[in-house]
């Protein structure tokens, strides 16, 4: 997983610097009355592709609307997997397979996420994520299955451009976990020795109006 989010951060960079020179003004009241919806997804998907054992097997789909010209609001349908607690933070415990469960966690939910305009493209935003969870063991197999909330507390920038049809939004945020059901042991172990807060995750959502 540390790979998968090493890529993210570098290609967040990348990003963030060559859309610098087509940065715009943020949207006029007749541009999101003519085209209002939001369709995108996040560029985390793209870790599927890296030849990993730990491959998240990630998708997800956004669908939002612009309420306003600072106020949108988006459903998040995701899925994916993940062989570590998600409280690790950034250092030498990250990359330390020791730290990994006995298996791997598969999650499926959807968020509602609420995202506020401050000043031009600067934006804070608020996921709130229900999540259902399967837990397999080493052997492939499913041993007990779960819920959890799981929220994203976003800061970013929104870039877009092709006559503001599309749009990059690179962020940092910080995860939460303020309920979850009762782990199986193993994973539970392993869980509980860490935060139920992730700082500084990196971001890159991308999506189209129309």
């Amino acid at each position: 997983m540390i790979k998968i989010m090493k890529m993210l951060k570098n290609t967040l960079l990348v990003l963030f610097f060559t859309t610098c020179n087509i940065l715009n003004t943020q949207y006029t009241k007749e541009e999101i009355k003519k085209h209002p919806c939001i369709i995108g997804s996040t560029a985390f998907v793209l870790m599927n592709f890296v030849p990993d054992d730990e491959s998240p097997n990630f998708a997800q789909l956004n669908i939002g609307y612009r309420i306003s010209t600072k106020d949108v609001v988006s459903l998040e349908l995701k899925q994916w997997r993940y062989f570590e607690p998600l409280g690790i933070p950034w250092g030498p415990s990250k990359t330390d397979p020791n730290e990994n469960f006995l298996g791997y966690i598969r999650e499926k939910g959807f968020a509602i996420a609420y995202q506020r305009f401050l000043w031009k493209g600067l934006y804070t935003a608020v996921h709130v994520m229900s999540a259902w969870q399967d837990f397999i063991n080493q052997n492939d197999k499913k041993i007990d299955s779960g819920f959890q909330i799981f929220n994203t507390y976003r800061i970013g920038y929104h870039f877009n451009f092709f006559k503001k049809r599309f749009f990059i939004e690179p962020s940092l945020a910080i995860t939460h976990r303020p309920y979850h059901t009762e782990m199986p042991i193993g994973f539970k172990q392993q869980d509980d020795k860490w935060s139920k807060f992730f700082f500084a995750e990196p971001g890159l959502h991308f999506g189209f109006n129309f």
